[in-house]
């Protein structure tokens, strides 16, 4: 049994939410590549566990951390995110379909993570933003993504954002 701080589990790493309570981004559980820890990745799904997530979405090509989820008891989907340009319309769609039905429940709490919370993962969650309707324009969902990580985002994920809203990929509304 853990005792003391440990057993609050830790922060993932880059951990940031985008709608408070509702949908976060950060590296994988445990770190990415060579720097990724069992131990790591244990204490940060205890985190996530104590902390309300009922949900953890990867957007690796891999299945890293798949089995590690299924054993903490936290749902995880993998909807890879494609590399080529020619299939990024079409993985964004299934992405941002599988987060859109899953933050339709009103307590569901989601971490979306790709190997490293980098330009992708940034334009990705901006693009979500554009998807659901919670923000109306690239510009702005972009600016609103780089205050809440605190960092300028690239080129990779400018063209996520660029794409989902030159695509038309929106959320079908009743």
């Amino acid at each position: 049994m853990m005792r003391g701080k440990w057993a609050q589990g830790l922060e993932p790493r880059m951990f940031t939410w985008i709608v408070r309570d509702r949908l976060a981004g950060s590296e994988r559980p445990g770190g990415y590549a060579r720097n990724h820890r069992k131990v790591r990745r244990l204490e940060e799904l205890i985190w996530l566990a104590r902390n309300g997530f009922t949900h953890v979405v990867s957007l690796l090509a891999s299945t890293h951390n798949l089995k590690a989820y299924e054993e903490a008891q936290i749902p995880a989907t993998q909807v890879p995110l494609a590399r080529a340009s020619s299939e990024l319309a079409e993985s964004l769609v299934e992405v941002y379909g599988v987060l859109g039905g899953l933050l339709d429940d009103p307590a569901a709490c989601v971490l979306v993570h790709e190997e490293e919370f980098g330009d992708r993962l940034a334009g990705v969650l901006a693009g979500y933003l554009l998807y659901a309707g919670l923000i109306d324009s690239p510009p702005q969902a972009i600016t609103v993504v780089e205050q809440l990580i605190g960092w300028q985002m690239g080129p990779p994920g400018r063209e996520l954002v660029v794409l989902t809203h030159g695509e038309g990929i929106r959320r079908a509304r009743p």
